[in-house]
């Protein structure tokens, strides 16, 4: 098991982008009108990663081709969480399996369950995995988002319409345009993710003897991918939402900090972007209990305001210290 606790931040651009839409398809917001992300959409291009790399990830859609349907028809359906169980770990019959024991071994193998946790509730079996790794609300810090509407044609007509309506010449004429739809984004937006992890979270199924706890290479891979996987996840929303910010700040293991993004400001000078960090003063009060901090940033679009005094820093396209 891994002998510390890691605080940190993860920030994410969006450029002309719809980083995490709501059910009208604009960017989430609050009842205040503060435009957020949820941590389902960052932990999604995590596990898109980490999926595209061959390891297993328990909960993420897959599908499969159901021939239920009327007069032999099939469709396209979403795996159920025990077919999806059943695939990723090559058991025939869940139902079959009366060993809890393997349950939870094979639950606590998955990368995205080591990480983030599960809850399992399939017939038989109730487990409630709390993960070691808890990432809050990522909240936009840039005061100047405003989401953007634009109107995308499209290259078929809308054969719907066709002789339909009180007016069937207009609706016949309208029939052969090519139908319209729209696409939201934000014009930019800057959002930032506090995360803990809490290496102690397995202790109750390590002294069972289900996993060997949250180790140094769990770490490692989630932090590899959290300083990455956004860039790389580009489908048609998410082009122009990339990493642009991190924070890692290690500590003791009986160390207690709070929300580190609550100590971050970001504001525009001219063209560049500007990242206060806040939280040095606070820091530099539990030296003692601080084994290691390290930011990453772009240094081509972003400045650091504050005392980086005994910070490492990292280009984030990079990865390199500069």
């Amino acid at each position: 098991m891994m002998n510390k606790r890691v605080y940190g931040v993860l920030g994410i651009v969006s450029i002309m982008a719809n980083w995490n839409a709501d059910f009208s398809g604009y960017p989430k917001t609050i009842s205040t009108g503060e435009t957020f992300g949820s941590d389902k959409a960052l932990k999604y291009p995590m596990k898109k990663m980490w999926e595209n790399e061959g390891k297993k990830v328990l909960y993420i859609k897959s599908f499969k081709i159901s021939g239920e349907g009327k007069k032999g028809e099939t469709s396209l359906v979403p795996k159920t969480l025990k077919e999806r169980y059943q695939q990723i770990f090559e058991v025939k019959d869940l139902k079959e399996c009366k060993n809890i024991e393997e349950v939870l071994r094979n639950l606590m193998s998955a990368v995205d369950v080591k990480n983030f946790g599960a809850t399992f509730a399939e017939p038989g079996y109730n487990v409630s995995i709390t993960g070691a790794v808890q990432i809050g609300q990522g909240f936009n810090k840039y005061e100047g988002t405003t989401p953007e509407e634009q109107q995308i044609l499209s290259p078929f007509r809308d054969a719907k319409k066709e002789g339909k309506g009180d007016d069937k010449g207009e609706a016949e004429k309208e029939a052969k345009n090519s139908t319209l739809g729209t696409k939201i984004v934000s014009n930019e937006a800057h959002y930032f993710y506090p995360f803990v992890i809490n290496p102690l979270a397995y202790k109750e199924f390590m002294e069972l003897g289900m996993t060997e706890g949250y180790t140094e290479e769990d770490y490692q891979n989630f932090r590899r991918t959290a300083l990455v996987s956004a860039t790389a996840f580009a489908t048609n929303a998410k082009v122009g939402c990339e990493n642009e910010f991190a924070l890692f700040v290690e500590t003791d293991i009986d160390t207690y900090l709070p929300n580190l993004s609550e100590y971050i400001r970001f504001e525009k000078n001219g063209n560049k972007n500007v990242i206060s960090l806040e939280f040095i003063d606070m820091i530099k009060a539990l030296e003692i209990k601080i084994r290691k901090i390290d930011v990453y940033y772009n240094p081509y679009t972003t400045e650091l305001a504050g005392d980086t005094e005994g910070i490492t820093l990292y280009d984030i396209r990079t990865l390199k210290e500069v």
